[in-house]
């Protein structure tokens, strides 16, 4: 699969994305979901479903999606976001039939870093020294877990 558009995600309120288009040009970034001041919580997931099918249209189509998989979470509102993102996402791509698969934390970094436990700041250096400039951890992620999937899916 030499020509293969692939999307990788760090979900959250916060979404590190992390994009390979079918030319093999990477872009990245980190896009914020957070509800305005005047709109109820549910916005946050419907703006999250319209991103997405904005981003599939200006790629002619994704071959594959894939999510950091969050097992842990530090609270209870934590969870309840992630829980919504990850529903939307994979409803999402099931509607459009395109593949999706979770990675667990630790096997992205242990991959990006050496280590499954690394910090944010771990993270943010690792890609740094492949050349990205990620702005924030969650962008970081994205782009370790799209290195991840081209090195153990051999998508690319």
């Amino acid at each position: 699969m030499s020509n293969v558009t692939l999307l990788t995600l760090d979900l959250g309120t916060q979404t590190g994305w992390a994009l390979l288009s079918a030319d093999h040009t990477i872009t990245s970034g980190s896009e914020t979901f957070k509800p305005g001041r005047f709109e109820g919580g549910g916005m946050r997931f419907l703006r999250f479903k319209r991103w997405l099918t904005e981003l599939k249209q200006s790629t002619d189509g994704l071959d594959a999606v894939y999510f950091e998989e969050v097992r842990r979470h530090a609270g209870v509102d934590a969870a309840h976001l992630y829980g919504g993102f990850l529903a939307q996402l994979t409803a999402w791509c099931e509607h459009h039939t395109i593949p999706y698969q979770g990675v667990p934390v630790g096997t992205i970094k242990k991959h990006a870093t050496g280590k499954g436990n690394a910090t944010k700041a771990d993270m943010v250096r690792a890609m740094r020294a492949r050349g990205f400039q990620p702005v924030d951890d969650n962008e970081a992620d994205a782009l370790a877990l799209l290195l991840w999937a081209l090195a153990q899916e051999g998508v690319a």
